[in-house]
């Protein structure tokens, strides 16, 4: 009945900015919470205007994920026009929606074959995984197909970023007080990554040429990459995107280097002023990975 629907949450970043309406992804919006206000993700806010109200603001950004009922909502107006229902969420260690997708889905058993899958990452990787999977429903594959293609994507995921303002990876419990306080006091900054879904650190840096030097190390580690993205506050090609891109242009000069917006979810782990790559290796490329 119908070709298997893709749903995930506004976590997703998407390169194709056309990826959405032409693949028919169903995306169910998150609330971003900042001090007496409530923001719909994506529709009364946006990265940029966040990042702007947290670097002058007190207050602490927490996410609301959908809630049972919105999930179920939705399933039950897709249940009219497919039996099969692919649900991607940003890490269940992140949000809770994942938590909430799988109460949903209760309400429909028998009635809707739905899937919901942890894609143990968030923004860019998201969008990525929630495209690919609307691809090959469009081609017609069915729902165990498409399950088994995204699960073999996710390991292929690989994202590092590097904070400048420590509030907000304390806050989060990536670190200590004391830590954040000694950090900013030695101007440190920590280089994260996220594996099996959690966001972790891994080691510090001191300076912007320090952090785009790990970042660098992180991607040559790869042998063959499919795709990379840089991602940041801003848009403009800073002078630490112009560094990344011409050290990664040696390495691999066939690929391209886009830059995109991270989402808030990330915002309210790493804060407003990180930056990052995410990339998705080569189907073959299958080495230990040493960081």
């Amino acid at each position: 009945m119908g070709k298997v629907r893709i749903v995930t949450d506004s976590a997703a970043r998407f390169e194709n900015g056309s990826a959405v309406e032409e693949h028919q992804i169903e995306i169910i919006p998150m609330r971003l919470r900042l001090g007496s206000q409530t923001f719909v993700e994506g529709l009364e806010i946006d990265s940029e205007e966040l990042f702007h109200r947290m670097r002058h603001s007190n207050a602490i950004p927490t996410i609301e994920p959908p809630s049972v009922d919105e999930f179920g909502n939705l399933f039950q107006t897709l249940s009219r026009e497919t039996d099969q229902i692919c649900v991607l969420t940003n890490s269940q260690h992140l949000s809770k929606a994942w938590y909430h997708a799988n109460q949903a889905r209760q309400s429909l058993l028998g009635r809707c074959e739905i899937a919901i899958m942890d894609s143990q990452t968030t923004s860019v990787g998201l969008g990525f995984l929630a495209e690919s999977a609307a691809r090959a429903a469009d081609d017609g594959a069915d729902l165990e197909d498409i399950v088994r293609m995204v699960r073999g994507l996710i390991p292929r995921l690989y994202s590092v970023y590097y904070v400048e303002t420590l509030d907000f990876v304390q806050r989060a419990g990536l670190i200590g007080e004391a830590q954040a306080v000694l950090g900013t006091m030695l101007n440190i900054m920590p280089f994260l990554t996220i594996e099996a879904g959690v966001l972790i650190p891994m080691e510090k840096v001191r300076t912007h040429a320090h952090a785009v030097d790990k970042m660098v190390e992180f991607v040559t580690e790869f042998i063959t990459i499919e795709k990379l993205i840089i991602m940041q506050n801003t848009l403009r090609i800073t002078d630490q995107a112009r560094m990344l891109q011409d050290r990664l242009m040696l390495d691999f000069p066939d690929l391209d280097y886009p830059i995109m917006l991270y989402e808030p979810l990330l915002s309210t782990w790493i804060g407003p002023d990180g930056m990052g790559v995410v990339v998705l290796e080569g189907e073959d490329d299958r080495r230990n990975r040493h960081f």
